[in-house]
């Protein structure tokens, strides 16, 4: 066994994309007390968030702060562990959504309405994000053990 320090773990690339995960998560915790902020109101932070009016309640932001949550906990996990193949299914399961989202976003740009704040937060924020987040997740999860020669 050869130990190769030039190809250190992607533990930046996990940190980041835990990172984001976690303050998203606790964003919906947070709008689990009935807080709106950045927003007025519940209709315009669900305008701003989703692009379609959805209710803020907790029956709905609670599964989702576990579910990022979660999400973050497994990518740190399998950064930790490179060759447990069930954390690396999850990282793939995380860069998956990830990409997903970024895919939807990109629909989005082109079929909502481009003077409302969604066009102009997915445009510049939630997209760009996904997309760099779903390729950390990835580099994460295709990253092989610097310890093992394959």
């Amino acid at each position: 066994m050869l130990y190769r320090p030039e190809t250190p773990a992607p533990t930046r690339a996990a940190a980041l994309v835990a990172s984001v995960l976690t303050v998203d998560a606790v964003l919906h915790l947070y709008w689990t007390t009935g807080a709106t902020w950045p927003a007025a109101d519940d209709t315009s932070l669900s305008l701003a968030v989703l692009g379609t009016e959805v209710p803020f309640t907790p029956p709905i932001l609670l599964p989702l702060a576990a579910l990022l949550l979660t999400a973050a906990a497994v990518v740190l996990a399998h950064a930790r562990r490179p060759g447990d193949r069930l954390l690396r299914a999850g990282t793939l399961v995380v860069a998956a959504g990830l990409s997903l989202r970024g895919a939807a976003g990109i629909y989005w740009l082109f079929s909502k309405e481009t003077g409302a704040a969604f066009h102009w937060l997915n445009l510049l924020l939630y997209t760009p994000l996904c997309v760099v987040l779903a390729v950390a997740a990835l580099r994460v999860a295709w990253w092989k053990d610097a310890a093992r020669v394959r």
